[in-house]
């Protein structure tokens, strides 16, 4: 039983009207991000560099979609690699993680390649939106069926925007894309003076026109409305057509 009778989506349906929590929210993250907030977390012993709320949203979807390939371009420190490819073990079954990067560095590599879940792992380094790269995914994908992807790598509209356009058609429908950082757009500006991208010209904003003109995804308002605390607003895109 739920505490008063009262299941959780009717708290989170009460909530995401709440407009008093939401402007509490966006001072806390704004406030925790002069801290580098984000870069505290590990995944195995490895940085994952994502709020703990988008981690446990990670798991939620993936455990859900049950994802044949999961696709993240962005590898970072690799946490976000071997989360996925822990979740596709406990699955069990020919489930890999392909995991792109412009540069993956050598204490990257030597961290993922010593770890037990390496197997399930494949590496590319290059940009996920040049077209030798896009033929190496292809290659190295082998056969799926069930593709999910995390876009978490430059975060410029353009950019994000080419990831869409290239890698949407590998999900087909009830998987979903994950776009993160979307929250840029509701930055403070002086976050990213050092940065190519800010206020304008973010994951965002490449979502919101990718979506004027495909029609086979829509955001899952549910999944921010539930986690509050999250880099990904309008982030979570679920395929409904194949």
């Amino acid at each position: 039983m739920y505490p008063d009778n009262k299941h959780p989506s009717s708290n989170i349906e009460e909530m995401k009207t709440d407009d008093s929590l939401k402007k509490k929210t966006r001072e806390w993250m704004n406030h925790a991000a002069r801290y580098k907030y984000t870069y505290g977390f590990t995944w195995m012993g490895v940085p994952i560099i994502q709020q703990p709320q988008d981690v446990m949203a990670f798991q939620e979807i993936i455990w859900k979609v049950k994802p044949d390939l999961i696709v993240e371009t962005g590898i970072a420190h690799g946490g976000s690699l071997l989360l996925s490819a822990s979740l596709l073990e406990l699955m069990g079954g020919e489930r890999n993680v392909i995991g792109i990067d412009i540069d993956i560095r050598a204490h990257t590599r030597e961290a993922i390649e010593k770890n037990s879940l390496s197997k399930r792992i494949r590496m590319i380094e290059g940009s996920a939106v040049e077209k030798s790269t896009v033929d190496q995914f292809y290659d190295t994908a082998g056969n799926f069926t069930k593709a999910l992807l995390i876009l978490d790598s430059n975060h410029t509209h353009e950019h994000v925007l080419n990831e869409l356009l290239i890698y949407s058609e590998t999900v087909k429908k009830g998987s979903y894309i994950i776009v993160c950082d979307t929250r840029i757009e509701d930055c403070p500006v002086e976050f990213f003076k050092d940065r190519p991208w800010g206020t304008g010209n973010n994951p965002k904003t490449a979502v919101h026109e990718f979506l004027e003109k495909n029609d086979r995804f829509v955001i899952d308002k549910h999944i921010p409305d539930k986690l509050l605390i999250t880099a990904n607003p309008d982030g979570y895109l679920k395929c409904i057509k194949d």
